[in-house]
């Protein structure tokens, strides 16, 4: 039997053309593709009025032929309508982003029937779906994961690299998202409440001043999430250019911005994995959000595993 996936835009509106794209990739995968009725609305910048994206989510998580749901791409918007979702989370969500405010609902909600937490996948939406090419490793990895194989990563130490080993639950997603959902039931300090066993943190950005995620960062020192994680992973931030007025404390280790998140972990002795390949790029590559993660590092790689996910 084909497995199913619901297309939904919970955030930003989409060119249609990219939705269009991503289904007949997918069908050609051999996927059954459904999608909500308001995945190609227009209202301002959102996909529809609050009312409709969280009718679309709610619908595909409560309907028992989806198996995943395809967020079609991020922007903004999940935070307006992130306290009313109420279905239970049973099936795959997809996507990056704003999506994340997604990945940390399903970090902090038990399902009520299985008395367990559902893995997600910060992973492709449908612009990268339906453009990418077939043979990029973001695409073949994607596949990868859909089918619930596990994930292995082995990439070049980056000079900011802290070596070590870690295991523990993944959470986080963008910088900018998370940032926006602390002190809520969806913070990080949420995630980690439920997680004893201890969580390893991602993060990424596209387009953020140079002293906005330095005041993120130390909002995440001093709210204590940064002393309560086993390990930090820090994925791409793009078109995040240094800012000329902090860089003489920072250039000093050959990349401001990452400079500026190893200064606020300093205190901290857990690894650090710089330079992940995901986030707002062409080659970003799936990574099951609240599910069993290990890194290590040395000195030449660094290596990312995760465990098979039965879906």
């Amino acid at each position: 039997m084909k497995k199913s996936i619901r297309i939904i835009s919970p955030s930003g509106a989409i060119n249609s053309e990219y939705i269009e794209g991503a289904i007949q990739r997918l069908q050609s995968w051999g996927y059954d593709i459904t999608e909500g009725a308001y995945s190609r609305g227009i209202f301002g910048r959102f996909s529809g009025t609050d009312e409709e994206r969280l009718e679309d989510l709610q619908e595909a998580l409560q309907d028992p032929t989806v198996e995943y749901i395809l967020c079609s791409r991020g922007g903004y918007g999940l935070q307006r309508i992130l306290n009313h979702i109420h279905a239970e989370i049973q099936k795959c969500i997809i996507g990056f982003s704003d999506i994340t405010a997604l990945h940390q609902l399903c970090a902090v909600r038990h399902s009520d029937s299985t008395n367990q937490r559902q893995v997600s996948l910060h992973g492709l939406m449908c612009k990268h779906i339906a453009t990418l090419p077939e043979d990029s490793e973001a695409i073949r990895l994607f596949r990868k994961a859909l089918a619930g194989e596990s994930l292995s990563y082995e990439i070049p130490s980056h000079p900011l690299n802290r070596l070590g080993e870690a295991t523990g639950t993944l959470i986080g997603g963008n910088l900018s998202v998370l940032y926006g959902l602390q002190d809520t039931p969806y913070s990080l300090n949420a995630a980690l409440d439920v997680h004893p066993e201890g969580c390893i943190l991602f993060i990424e950005d596209i387009g953020e001043r140079h002293y906005h995620i330095d005041r993120m960062m130390h909002n995440l020192h001093m709210s204590g999430v940064l002393a309560r994680i086993n390990g930090l992973v820090v994925g791409q931030f793009t078109d995040c250019d240094p800012d000329p007025l902090m860089a003489p404390l920072l250039l000093k280790h050959g990349n401001a911005i990452y400079s500026t998140i190893l200064e606020a972990v300093e205190e901290y002795h857990y690894p650090i994995l710089f330079n992940f390949p995901a986030g707002h790029v062409d080659d970003n590559r799936p990574l099951w959000m609240n599910g069993t993660t290990t890194i290590k590092i040395t000195n030449h790689t660094s290596y990312l595993t995760q465990p098979s996910m039965y879906l």
